[in-house]
């Protein structure tokens, strides 16, 4: 297994572990269900703890698809920036979610204002994960990116207005 193998395998670790515990937590705060709601704080510090090694196989990966047909560098550099954003938050999600299962240990409840943060927290991270990942995804895959060719277009991703006849 390879650097950029590595990688992918973790990065989708943080983006579905998030995505599932928003709905989890959005499913515990709107239905209030304390137990369901440790599961998504639960979820949260997993993700958390998963982005740092994804974050860090990154750049061997980049090494180890350097020169690779098809890899242009301009489609890494935003996926590393937006990585970066990226970790801060998922991290920070990850730290609220333990001080919230923290502070329910010691009170034996679920703070609102703490599951609230979390939420609104989970959105953002997840919004910045997605983009991430897409912006990831078109580093290899030029049938998701804008101009992509067509069976039967001639010229390829670059002939034609965006792919089109």
């Amino acid at each position: 297994m390879n650097p950029a193998h590595l990688h992918l395998l973790l990065n989708h670790i943080p983006v579905l572990g998030v995505g599932f515990g928003l709905a989890v937590l959005g499913w515990a705060t709107f239905r209030p269900r304390p137990d369901v709601a440790r599961l998504a704080l639960v979820v949260f510090v997993v993700s958390a703890l998963a982005a740092i090694p994804t974050y860090l196989t990154g750049e061997p990966a980049e090494e180890a698809i350097e020169g690779v047909a098809g890899t242009i560098e301009p489609w890494v550099e935003p996926h590393e920036e937006a990585a970066l954003v990226s970790l801060v938050l998922v991290e920070g999600l990850g730290v609220l979610g333990l001080v919230a299962l923290w502070s329910a240990r010691r009170a034996a409840s679920l703070s609102r204002p703490l599951m609230m943060a979390s939420l609104v927290l989970a959105l953002a991270t997840a919004g910045s994960l997605a983009y991430t990942a897409n912006l990831g995804g078109l580093i290899r895959h030029t049938e998701i990116r804008s101009g992509a060719a067509r069976p039967g277009d001639a010229g390829g991703a670059t002939g034609g207005e965006h792919g089109e006849r």
